[in-house]
């Protein structure tokens, strides 16, 4: 999953260079390369799914932490566990939904309606593609933190708990 991360921040980073250049075309040469805007925004939908699939393996996504320590462990073990069927539970909503969108842009044949003219299909099958993605990702964690709640509070922390301060320093020194 790591090298999912690794090549979205790649794409945000071509992107950004590929934003930079369309900038220095309009103010020296007054010229547009015509669809940066459309690009950027398939770039950011694509790796935004995808970014959350590898948020929900990590246990990265934000809770309200001033609350959720202060309740006891099993109550924060719970409330962790249904913020992940609910992460999956929305991310099925959300694909079900793009489905539809993706259907009718295959029957009609739909294009952007930019220079580029992009068929849609293609930017579209791979934001549904990380949506799939990000919806199994929370909930196999999901399914994960049930199987560790069995075992012990301890180990469903290890699983559905966000990080803590030493974990992510332990990460930043590997």
């Amino acid at each position: 999953m790591r090298i999912v991360g690794i090549c979205g921040g790649y794409a945000c980073l071509g992107l950004s260079f590929l934003i930079f250049f369309e900038i220095i075309a309009r103010k020296l040469f007054n010229h547009s390369l015509q669809g940066v805007d459309e690009i950027g925004g398939y770039v950011v939908a694509i790796i935004g799914t995808f970014g959350m699939a590898l948020a929900a393996v990590e246990r990265a996504h934000t809770r309200i932490d001033v609350l959720l320590f202060r309740l006891p462990k099993k109550v924060q073990a719970i409330l962790n566990l249904i913020s992940y069927i609910a992460l999956g539970i929305g991310a099925a909503f959300m694909g079900y939904m793009g489905w539809h969108t993706l259907d009718e842009s295959l029957t009609f044949g739909s294009v952007s309606s930019s220079p580029l003219q992009v068929p849609l299909w293609i930017p579209q099958s791979l934001w549904m593609t990380g949506l799939i993605i990000f919806g199994l990702s929370a909930l196999w964690t999901a399914f994960r933190g049930v199987l560790a709640l069995r075992i012990g509070l301890k180990e469903a922390e290890d699983v559905l708990a966000p990080p803590t301060i030493s974990e992510e320093i332990e990460e930043v020194r590997k």
